[in-house]
């Protein structure tokens, strides 16, 4: 009898499972074994998470609501019951957080000298003083308090600023009638200013809001100040941009970037305790449900704490910084084509240093030989060196051709100053394709060797930035194979102009081969197990959400294929469903770096097959992106990728279990041997190296997970 794997009571929604990976990272923050700051710092993460969670997926959610759009999810929720059910279940986390941040961390930090004051009230005489000059001096002035009345419109309160609301009184006005003043706490002033300690051997902050709400009656000199409050408001920031009208994308998306700060307004945040006259004006004002409004009970917006991480003097309260340690088969300053001449080279960062990928273009921009540079840039970092490499490569005289995807979330302004200053170094800059976002990992140097031109090519997983390579564990390889450097000339051909090759040699390349590809490979596993054959597949992602490759999975396993998964973040496959998913495993791995590999491994009867690539299992990666994905076909190379998964698989310290009832649990460890898989790759990375020869020296801190 055929089996329907398409039933909704098979699947996960989306936006739920993902509110569940948060409250993962947040678990961190409630882990007593780990440092002090470093649970203050999955606090701030878990925030940031949150506000981009909020400014895309629930703003998209609305905006089908208000369309009238009535389809349902792969899980068949409509899109009011899922903005319901992440309601209530954001309403659950965020009282999650805050009971962490005000019953554990907060006596915590004053317990080792730390004193957060969120309450002027607090302030010793000493204290006062201190907090007023400050006020004066370096406050006072930046302000713009903004009174409204008949005369002055509800000004742009702008998306995610912290603000404070007053209710105001004429000073000597008989009929005491109340007016409505808010301002801005100026983002370019620190939010927590160290101030004198209370006692010997503390350290106090206070928070800029605080200082400002205590000396705000000198901003409304006429005016007596009844109450004052934070709030802050988050609006719709997830762009729509219609490419087939746009005659120019990069004025397009600059246009389109400026409706950021005023788009709907979907989640109010306000201090527990608001005045209710203060509060209607906000509602009103800001066109909100009460559905959307969240009080708060405790500081708003806690990505501060990742200011705190920082606190210098505080290293016993911190993890020891990691030194990234150079990658074996490449010798720092040595010819870098010559190393990969040899055999194909595998990069795992960040336990291995990113800088041979830096050093591959900065060497390819002064090589005489060098032809060419082909590069696809999706986030680069704030000063990256491969950008300065790829300018001055074209101002040497050679061909640069460089992607860059202006349609990379929250990335869209920096990408486009780094466009404008490539082409005005020389480079050939693409903007992507009509409707797709170019999301593959790939860079081409073309070079005149002696026995002709060679193509060298490096494959990743992860972004072409330099500062995130030490934060979120990718992979990468570099190749001068023959085959895979004629379909890395295709790709370019096809970014570039309408040149779709027939066939590929090896790559695998979205939005029009990779589903294909992926079915396929999981349907032969399928007909190994039904043939009685030994059937496994392992994988390693972010996120899984494609109903049909889910129900490939489920096929899959009920024919008896084993499968392993490792999905960091969102999962809408549902295990343990009898005779539909018992075969099926997921784990997600939360630690000190962002998982952010991807890993595809097929048993293939014997004939192991193991790929990577910069897909998830999700419908805009198979379908409305360009993606590569390469396979690892290097025996040696092989084997240190399955140790990678296998290690993973094998963690029981960061991984949490996906239950059949949805939720996630810890293992049981007792009478195990503990594996942090972290922590092994960082152990075994510097056992590859003589410690003389690692010349690294780089500071890790963890950023907030990019929506993509």
């Amino acid at each position: 009898m055929e089996k329907d794997y398409l039933k909704p009571e098979y699947y996960e929604n989306r936006e739920l499972s993902w509110l569940k990976f948060n409250g993962r990272v947040l678990n961190e923050a409630r882990d007593k074994s780990i440092p002090l700051l470093e649970r203050l710092k999955f606090v701030s993460i878990t925030s940031s998470n949150l506000d981009e969670f909020f400014m895309v997926r629930v703003a998209s959610l609305k905006d089908m609501v208000h369309a009238g759009y009535k389809k349902k999810d792969i899980a068949g929720m409509t899109a009011t019951e899922q903005l319901e059910a992440i309601n209530k279940d954001t309403r659950a986390l965020v009282e999650t957080q805050y009971s962490t941040y005000n019953r554990s961390l907060v006596p915590l930090m004053k317990n080792h000298g730390i004193e957060i004051i969120d309450r002027f009230e607090e302030l010793t005489k000493e204290q006062e003083e201190y907090v007023d000059r400050y006020f004066e001096e370096n406050v006072y002035p930046v302000l713009t308090p903004m009174a409204v009345d008949a005369s002055r419109p509800f000004p742009l309160i702008r998306n995610k600023t912290l603000n404070l609301a007053a209710l105001l009184s004429k000073k000597g006005d008989a009929k005491g009638e109340v007016e409505f003043a808010t301002v801005q706490v100026p983002s370019v002033l620190s939010r927590i200013v160290q101030i004198p300690a209370r006692e010997e051997g503390m350290r106090s902050f206070i928070l800029l809001e605080q200082i400002i709400e205590r000396n705000i009656n000198q901003l409304f000199l006429n005016y007596d100040v009844l109450c004052a409050y934070p709030y802050r408001i988050m609006r719709n920031a997830d762009l729509s941009i219609d490419e087939d009208e746009a005659e120019d994308l990069l004025q397009e998306i600059q246009k389109q970037l400026k409706k950021r700060q005023w788009g709907e307004v979907i989640r109010l945040e306000v201090e527990d305790g608001v005045d209710k006259r203060l509060l209607n004006i906000l509602k009103e004002e800001l066109h909100i449900q009460q559905e959307a409004i969240y009080k708060i009970g405790g500081p708003l917006d806690l990505t501060f704490l990742m200011k705190m991480y920082g606190l210098e003097g505080c290293d016993d309260l911190r993890y020891a910084p990691y030194k990234p340690q150079r990658v074996p088969q490449i010798v720092p300053g040595e010819d870098i084509f010559e190393e990969i001449r040899k055999g194909d080279i595998l990069l795992h960062h960040p336990y291995q240093t990113f800088d041979p990928v830096v050093d591959f273009i900065r060497q390819a921009s002064v090589d005489p030989n060098v032809l060419a540079i082909k590069q696809t840039l999706y986030r680069v970092s704030g000063n990256s060196p491969i950008i300065a490499s790829l300018a001055q490569a074209a101002e040497n005289g050679k061909q640069v051709s460089v992607l860059v995807e202006l349609k990379a979330r929250f990335d869209e302004e920096n990408n486009i100053v780094w466009a404008k200053k490539l082409e005005k170094a020389g480079c050939h800059v693409i903007y992507g394709l009509v409707g797709l976002k170019t999301h593959s990992k790939i860079a081409l140097v073309v070079r005149r060797e002696e026995d002709g031109i060679r193509r060298y090519v490096h494959l990743g997983t992860g972004n072409y930035n330099d500062s995130t390579a030490k934060l979120y564990t990718d992979l990468g390889m570099f190749t001068c194979s023959e085959s895979i450097g004629e379909d890395a000339t295709a790709v370019f051909n096809m970014l570039s102009g309408y040149s779709e090759p027939l066939s590929w040699n090896k790559l695998v390349v979205a939005p029009i081969w990779l589903r294909k590809k992926f079915l396929k490979l999981i349907k032969r596993e399928t007909k190994y197990a039904q043939e009685g054959k030994e059937a496994f597949i392992k994988a390693k992602m972010n996120s899984l959400c494609d109903r049909e490759i889910i129900a490939a999975l489920y096929e899959a396993s009920a024919a008896g294929v084993k499968i392993e998964l490792v999905v960091r973040g969102i999962c809408c496959l549902r295990v343990g469903i009898p005779g539909i998913s018992e075969n099926i495993s997921v784990r997600s791995i939360v630690g000190n770096f962002l998982e952010h590999s991807r890993i595809f491994y097929f048993h293939n009867n014997g004939q192991e097959e193991i790929y990577m690539g910069s897909a998830d299992w999700m419908p805009r990666n198979l379908d409305r992106r360009v993606e590569i994905l390469f396979p690892v076909e290097n025996e040696r190379l092989m084997e240190e990728i399955k140790h990678i998964l296998n290690t993973q698989l094998e963690d029981n310290m960061k991984a949490h279990i996906l239950q059949s009832d949805g939720e996630y649990g810890k293992i049981d460890k007792r009478g195990k041997k503990l594996v942090n898989s972290q922590e092994q790759f960082c152990k075994e990375a510097k056992k590859a190296i003589p410690k003389q020869k690692n010349i690294y020296q780089e500071r890790v801190f963890i950023p907030a997970e990019p929506v993509e």
